[in-house]
Parts: C-alpha cells; sequence; structure tokens
C-alpha cells in the first residue's frame, strides 16, 4: 500500500515546545508507515547553520534518521526560514534535498510540490529580501559570521518579518493567482501542493485546457499538527495521533 505523508511550516523553536514533542511523535509514529515522507519547508523556525541546528534540534536530526534507516525515503524542501539547512544535515539526518518547485508522480496524479513562497509575487518586499537571501555569495559569506552574530540577525529579521506582516494586507502575502497558472502550464501538472501561507485549503481550478488542484498544507500550532495523506482512499488530512487507518 502507498501512503505518502507531506507536511510543512512546523516552525519548530530551539527551545522546549508542544510542536518539538508532536513532531517526534510523528516520525517515530504514523511516518513509520509510510512510503515516503515530503516536508516542504519552514520545519525550523530558524536556521543559521548545519553544525548549530544539529546542535539545536538533536532529538528531531535523531529522529529523522531513525525513520531514514527503518527504510522510509524523507525528502526536505527549503523554507523561508531554513533556507540554509544543508548538506551536512541532510547526510547525519538521512534526509534527501528537493528543489523548488519539484515535479512528482503522487498516487497516479502529476503534481508540483512548492515550500510556496516563490508564487507571492504581490509581495515585493519579500521577493526582494527572498532574491538576497538565496543569493550563494551572501549566504557563503553568512556562515564566515561568529555564531552569537547570525544569531542575533536571524532574531531580528524574525522580528522585522513578524512587523513587515502586520501592516501587509492577506491578499498581497498571499500566492498570486497568475503566478499558479502559469506553473500549472509550464509544468504540465494537474495538482499542486505548497504551504508558506498559513491558509489551509482545497481549491479546484479551471484552467484553459483542464481542471486542476491546488492544496495548501496546514501550518503547525499547539492543538493542530496536521499533514497531508496521499494513501489508496485518495487525500486527506490526519492530524498527529490520528494513527495509521486499518
Amino acid at each position: 500500500m502507498t501512503r505518502v505523508l507531506l507536511l510543512s511550516d512546523l516552525h519548530l523553536p530551539n527551545t522546549p515546545s508542544p510542536l518539538r514533542t508532536a513532531f517526534q511523535a510523528f516520525l517515530d509514529g504514523p511516518a513509520r508507515g509510510a512510503s515516503a515522507v515530503y516536508i516542504l519547508g519552514d520545519l525550523f523556525e530558524y536556521w543559521i547553520g548545519d553544525t548549530e541546528g544539529v546542535r539545536d534540534y538533536g532529538p528531531e536530526t535523531a529522529a529523522l534518521r531513525r525513520l531514514a534507516e527503518s527504510g522510509v525515503p524523507v525528502y526536505f524542501m527549503h523554507g523561508n526560514r531554513d533556507f540554509l539547512i544543508g548538506a551536512k544535515f541532510a547526510r547525519i539526518a538521512g534526509i534527501h534535498l528537493l528543489a523548488d518547485p519539484q515535479r512528482i508522480q503522487l498516487g497516479g496524479v502529476s503534481t508540483l510540490l512548492s515550500h510556496g513562497d516563490i508564487w507571492c509575487t504581490d509581495d515585493h518586499a519579500y521577493q526582494r529580501w527572498r532574491r538576497f537571501s538565496h543569493n550563494a555569495q551572501v549566504q557563503a559569506a553568512f556562515r564566515t559570521l561568529p555564531e552569537f552574530f547570525r544569531r542575533r540577525i536571524a532574531g531580528t529579521a524574525r522580528s522585522q518579518s513578524r512587523r513587515g506582516k502586520a501592516s501587509k494586507t492577506m491578499a498581497i502575502m498571499d500566492v498570486n493567482a497568475a503566478a499558479i497558472s502559469a506553473a500549472f502550464s509550464r509544468h504540465g501538472v494537474a495538482r499542486m501542493i505548497h504551504g508558506h501561507t498559513h491558509r489551509p485549503a482545497d481549491h479546484r481550478l479551471v484552467l484553459a485546457d483542464r481542471e486542476a488542484e491546488r492544496i495548501v498544507l496546514t501550518d503547525w500550532r499547539p492543538g493542530l499538527c496536521e499533514y497531508l495523506v496521499v494513501d489508496e482512499r485518495g487525500v486527506h488530512r490526519e492530524t498527529v495521533g490520528d494513527g495509521v487507518p486499518d
């Protein structure tokens, strides 16, 4: 039985949290019965480097490794908070890094996976920040800074992000309809799955030549730790604690 699980936007802090407990329960529980697990970005609240990240998130790193060693492949796509995750963490955790976006066959349906922020094209300030922060030279320079300075920069960036969101409309921070249509056309898929917007929903679209669907993953919060399941029943959502259905 094929059973693929997808999740995003957990924003795990580097301090004790019920979200961290739930994620480890997910990895040691329902994920063990999966054919594959896809984490579509923002697993962590911030990431300043692989060495520090492995230290900050030791239990999660070990749980990911256990899952991979049990035979379940784990695929990870960068988000806007953990875009600095690199090959060292992937090797230690036993995960596979994916490009954004990524086209796959999922349950017999051509599907495009993404974190989702690439399609928030109405938020011009964010897109400028994204281009800057994803520049390889900028990232290389950041990694050379002392740890305390990198943590200070990450904290400042998080504060600025919260202030910026408070002054923006939800429409600006959501995906752009034209960008979504263009992505469907460019990649020739019938389904799209992404996170980032924190606006979980199942959208039905009518394109020029076909119908399509866009599924937005749920951001995790205490009391709602949800993941998407694609199996013989179709596409549905479960929460940590649901277990694997009979």
